[in-house]
Formats: C-alpha cells, sequence, structure tokens
C-alpha cells in the first residue's frame, strides 16, 4: 500500500511548528515478552507505516533494545530518501528505576538521554515523556527540571511525560515545566484519562497522546465469541489489558461490547479494531493515537480508522455500554501505582539496570 492509494493521514499541531500524524507506531511490542521479533522485518514494516504518512513512532529507554531498532531504521529512511526524505518524530521516554529515585541526580538524568541519543543515532530527542514510579518518593519535580534544562541547551526539542496523576501533572505546569505532552491509556474500556486530566490539559495546552485503544489485541475478531481467556495469556499485553477488561466488568460486559462494535463495524464494512482506534480518534482532548500494530498486515485496518464516521445511534449505544461499566475509575495510573493491586503486581520497575 503506498501513499498514493488511500487519503493523506491526518495531522496536529502539538507544539508550535511540531506536527504529528494522528495515527502514532507503537513500539511496546518489540521489546520482548510478545514473541520473536526478526529485526529486518520490523525495519520494512517501519518503512511501510512511514511511507503511507505513519511518521511518528513511540519507544522508551526501558523497551529493550527499539531503541537500537527505530535508530537503524532512520539510517535506512535517510540513505533511502536522502535529503527529500520526510520527518520522522520518535517519541522515546525517560523512566528511572524505581529503585534509583530516591538518590537520583542530574547526571543520572543525562546519563539516560545520553544513551537514548546514541541508540537513536540522532543528535537532539524529539520528545521525551518522563515517568515516576512512585509519587511517595521525593524527587520527581526536581528530575522534571533537570530535563527542562537537558532541553533548553538542546539535546531534547520537546518535553512530556506519561501516566502522571493531575495534581503532579499541575504541579509540573505551575512549575513552568515546558510539558507539552502526557502518554495515557485510553480505549473504550478505559475513560479515566477524559475526566479531570483532559481537563487540565485543555486549559493548559497538553496534548494527549494515547495508548491501549486496541486493548493489547482484545478487539479484534478472534475474541468475539469466545470463552474467557485464563493464565497463562501469550504475551504481556494480553496479560496487562485482560485486567482492565476485568475493571470494565468482566468478560460478559467485554463481550457485549465486542458483539456491539462488530455490528458497527459491519456496517461500515470495516473491523472491530477500526472501530477502537475512532472511538478514541474521535476524543477532542486526543491529539494522536499510538496503535501497536507488529506488522503491516494490520495497515488497511489501521488506516480504516481514520476514514470511519459513527452515526449519532452508533456513538449513543457506544456510550450507554461505557456509562454502565463499573470500571475502571480514578485518576490516571492510579490503579497500576496501587502497589499492593493486581495491576501493580505485573510491572517491571527497574529495567534500565536489568
Amino acid at each position: 500500500m503506498s501513499a498514493a492509494e488511500h487519503p493523506p493521514v491526518p495531522t496536529r499541531e502539538l507544539a508550535p511548528g511540531y506536527v504529528l500524524p494522528r495515527l502514532i507506531k507503537g513500539g511496546w511490542q518489540l521489546a520482548g515478552g510478545h514473541g520473536t521479533v526478526d529485526r529486518a522485518h520490523a525495519i520494512a514494516d517501519m518503512v511501510a507505516f512511514a511511507e503511507v504518512g505513519i511518521t511518528a513512532f513511540d519507544c522508551a529507554d526501558i523497551y529493550t533494545g527499539v531503541e537500537e531498532l527505530i535508530g537503524e531504521f532512520l539510517r535506512g529512511w535517510h540513505e533511502r530518501y536522502g535529503a527529500a526524505a520526510p520527518t520522522i518524530r520518535v517519541h522515546t521516554k525517560c523512566v528511572p528505576d524505581r529503585d534509583a529515585l530516591p538518590t537520583l541526580s542530574r547526571a543520572d538524568i543525562e546519563r539516560l538521554v545520553d544513551r537514548s541519543l546514541s541508540r537513536l543515532g540522532v543528535e537532539a530527542l524529539d520528545l521525551v515523556q518522563f515517568h515516576w514510579w512512585n509519587f511517595d518518593i521525593s524527587g520527581w519535580l526536581e528530575a522534571a527540571g533537570h530535563l527542562a534544562e537537558l532541553k533548553r541547551i538542546g539535546k531534547i526539542r520537546q518535553l512530556g511525560v506519561t501516566n502522571f496523576d493531575t495534581p503532579r501533572l499541575r504541579a509540573l505546569l505551575d512549575a513552568g515545566i515546558p510539558i507539552v505532552s502526557h502518554q495515557v491509556q485510553c480505549s473504550l474500556l478505559d475513560r479515566r484519562a477524559l475526566g479531570d486530566m483532559a481537563t487540565l490539559c485543555a486549559e493548559r495546552g497538553v496534548g494527549l497522546l494515547t495508548y491501549g485503544a486496541l486493548a493489547g489485541g482484545f478487539f479484534h475478531e478472534r475474541w468475539l465469541g469466545v470463552h474467557e481467556p485464563i493464565a497463562p495469556l501469550e504475551n504481556r499485553s494480553l496479560v496487562k489489558y485482560k485486567l482492565i477488561i476485568d475493571e470494565f466488568g468482566g468478560w460478559p460486559a467485554f463481550q457485549q461490547l465486542l458483539r456491539t462494535m462488530r455490528d458497527i463495524a459491519d456496517t461500515h464494512s470495516t473491523t472491530i479494531g477500526a472501530v477502537a482506534l475512532r472511538g478514541v480518534l474521535d476524543e477532542p482532548a486526543v491529539t494522536s493515537v499510538i496503535f501497536g500494530a507488529r506488522h503491516a498486515d494490520h495497515l488497511p485496518a489501521t488506516l480504516a480508522s481514520l476514514s470511519l464516521e459513527f452515526s449519532v445511534a452508533e456513538r449513543a449505544v457506544l456510550q450507554a455500554l461505557i456509562a454502565a461499566a463499573p470500571g475502571p475509575r480514578g485518576d490516571v495510573y492510579e490503579l497500576e501505582r496501587d502497589m499492593t493491586g493486581v495491576h501493580a503486581g505485573i510491572m517491571r520497575y527497574n529495567l534500565n539496570t536489568a
């Protein structure tokens, strides 16, 4: 599929002069825990997505091997297109290990940023999204200040956060940290980011970059009408998003939602995945949706979401199912920060030194 075979991918401006496609290719699925990764195939897939206009990629310093993989793609991209190469945006994250938080220094932060620069083979990081595992440990505001200083000296172009709660994001903004984006989980199953967080972001000019729209692959025809899966599930994404399905009301509630999405998909001759992506793209607070397609085979269904338009009745039936769900509730990432809960139990907290 080439760019000439479909309408242009729409864009939004995240910050002055910093324009993003509304769909961003995620990288977590390439970090292990999702089966074997064929490097050549993964890079060919990146080229395929970029050539149709999905020219932004998300990764993290804790996604093992993914920054290096995208760096290899970038070199090939510029060799392929030379000076005329379309601009590629690469968003990474700065995720200091939880065990390192009590003693984290400016030098530690700069070392993480320098390592990402080296892995990607770039002179400046397009967007660094900062995460702090435990707000009971002080230092998060100071660490964000260190990143702001690295932005000022040119190692970072844009600064964002990921999985902050509303009070801490407000505190960063009040302190003058130049945050332009917040990466959060958002899907037809999980609307936590669309309450107070979305209001704050709209007031302060922070764009939401969302992940989880496809629920780790659960929003797919293969899960319609089948029995509830039991552990062990085949990859880390399914483990994570099965817990969100449980919060939503369990497997019966999910199946009801899935049947409704299939009905809508049938009306528009598309897929459940396209309906899932459209359901998040339609949210005014959302700048771009990060999707985790591992293979370019998913490209047609992904692009189909961009031209899909729900009717008033379709929006209403989806909204009714979402409103009837008991959860997930609370602020962004509140469940995941509860160290006594099941969500925290599946996290890996010290991957930068692993």
